[in-house]
């Protein structure tokens, strides 16, 4: 897939013309986000995303259009990781309702910025060594299995990184919020406030779920275009999402297997690819294997498959536990 200058250039400024939009509608007067208006904007985005991937099938056919809708799928699911992550800074920093709209909007751009670099590092080493994917394959093996052990982490606490410890090293912080500042002048004197410290600790934390999520998606499409873009309407409606989901979000009970079980087939089918077309001496003498490879149909299917399955299924099972519960508390009630 050829893609010239000029598509890269139109592409990064359509996406910060929607950013721009984003800002400027949602959060020209800073507000709490209601269910009903993040939902409008969760449809949007999606409805953003399919019409690039048709764009991507009318110009460069229904291959490279399927890679980025599987790659868009795999990275949207993956996010909601981010969530818990998300949401557990958002409460450590205390952050006030009506400014964690524009809290995630700058975060996500410099977490854009940071996997745009990732992703540029990922598709020079893939060219120039084919044994990455064996590498990539095994991590994501490795990746499923303990996030199919531990969870999503959503209980976790709060740890400050190293870029937000060395932010608040290099500038004083003020202790309150100023409302949406993130620079004010007290006495003299320039301080950052913690709405410039949480910003930094929401993009930073991303890298955190991209050292997995960008492998992932190279196994799905090799297209540096591809994953980029993917992953930036993925980050889109990332903030939307946070929003819509809410509460809703400890309901995904098996949300971690299904992931866990995406993770590994992809790792899975990483490492038959790397086999298909082994250069590495030490295996079959350097010769490439007959094995079976996984096409971007099957993938697609898989992924979509485990995601609807995981999704009904987390829902049976809450509906189930809350229904148990209230049988257990009415006798008691009844007998007080």
């Amino acid at each position: 897939m050829v893609v010239p200058a000029w598509a890269w250039l139109a592409t990064i400024g359509g996406l910060i013309v929607l950013f721009a939009i984003d800002l400027f509608i949602v959060d020209r007067k800073p507000h709490e986000v209601t269910v009903g208006e993040a939902g409008r904007w969760v449809g949007f985005y999606i409805a953003c995303a399919i019409a690039f991937g048709a764009a991507i099938w009318a110009f460069s056919g229904a291959q490279y259009a399927g890679e980025f809708f599987a790659g868009y799928i795999t990275e949207y699911s993956l996010s909601v990781d981010n969530l818990f992550i998300f949401l557990i800074i958002m409460s450590a920093f205390s952050v006030p309702k009506i400014h964690q709209h524009r809290v995630l909007l700058v975060g996500i751009v410099i977490a854009l910025v940071m996997r745009g670099i990732f992703i540029a590092v990922g598709a020079v080493a893939i060219a120039k060594f084919s044994w990455v994917f064996y590498l990539f394959g095994l991590f994501l093996v490795y990746t499923a299995w303990q996030l199919a052990r531990t969870g999503m982490g959503e209980d976790e606490e709060y740890q400050e990184n190293a870029m937000t410890k060395l932010t608040r090293r290099v500038f004083p912080v003020t202790d309150n919020y100023h409302g949406a500042k993130s620079f004010v002048k007290l006495d003299g004197k320039r301080f950052v406030t913690p709405m410039f410290i949480v910003m930094i600790a929401i993009g930073t934390a991303d890298l955190l779920f991209a050292v997995d999520s960008i492998p992932a998606i190279f196994g799905l499409t090799k297209e540096p275009f591809l994953v980029f873009t993917a992953n930036a309407f993925a980050l889109m409606g990332l903030r939307q999402l946070y929003f819509l989901l809410g509460g809703l979000l400890k309901k995904l009970v098996y949300l971690s297997v299904g992931l866990a079980v995406i993770l590994g087939f992809i790792g899975v089918k990483l490492v038959l690819e790397a086999l298909h077309t082994n250069t590495l001496p030490f295996i079959n003498g350097g010769e490439a294997l007959s094995v079976p490879t996984i096409g971007i149909e099957v993938s697609l299917s898989v992924i979509v498959s485990v995601l609807v399955i995981t999704t009904v299924a987390s829902l049976i099972k809450t509906r189930r536990d809350d229904s148990n519960s209230s049988d257990i508390t009415e006798p008691a009630e009844q007998k007080l």
